[in-house]
């Protein structure tokens, strides 16, 4: 098995094609080709996946973007899109793929490493090197159309890495806060 990590937008088309049947096998999505963009090109979206021979067996997106919070401005990271083939789960097949997402983030000088799982998916990121943020937000969308990971219906547990000495030293600002990440209309919270 090896991990590829490409520009999303270099992604062979095979492989592409993989990665999306098996988001819709975890995320059902309407029939038919959709010409919405996977995520917004300002975002430097990456993606990596982890095959064996010629099958994608797991994939996740990485995102990135300056991050503002308590008057300063982190180089920003978070995965997007952490799909794993039902088929294979139990292997630790994504594990290692959210592992090397996080070595790739901290290799890539990122100081902060941030985005939202589902809560009963914090000890699989916690084994991959994450920590949760007890109390914490990611506020996502835009500053005039919000989209909170605590909003009705989404509650959402923000993970993080504290990867630079930079990042280390202000973690506790990041604890219980509202933390306006602000991907934009396309990745409203990765």
């Amino acid at each position: 098995m090896r991990v590829l990590t490409l520009p999303e937008a270099e992604v062979p088309a095979e492989l592409k094609l993989q990665v999306a049947e098996l988001q819709d096998l975890v995320w059902p999505r309407p029939p038919g080709p959709s010409a919405d963009p996977v995520h917004d090109p300002a975002l430097s979206p990456s993606s990596m996946l982890l095959v064996d021979g010629d099958r994608v067996v797991a994939a996740l997106d990485v995102l990135s973007k300056p991050l503002t919070h308590a008057g300063r401005t982190y180089a920003a990271s978070g995965l997007s899109a952490v799909v794993t083939d039902p088929a294979r789960r139990g292997r630790g097949y994504g594990r290692r793929l959210v592992s090397a997402a996080r070595a790739a983030i901290e290799e890539g000088g990122a100081d902060l490493g941030i985005f939202t799982c589902d809560r009963e998916l914090r000890g699989f990121y916690e084994g991959a090197g994450w920590e949760p943020l007890p109390g914490a937000v990611l506020v996502g969308g835009t500053v005039g159309r919000p989209f909170p990971s605590d909003q009705d219906g989404f509650d959402k547990l923000t993970m993080a890495a504290f990867l630079t000495g930079f990042a280390r030293r202000h973690r506790a600002e990041f604890a219980g806060a509202r933390i306006g990440l602000y991907p934009g209309e396309v990745d409203r919270l990765w």
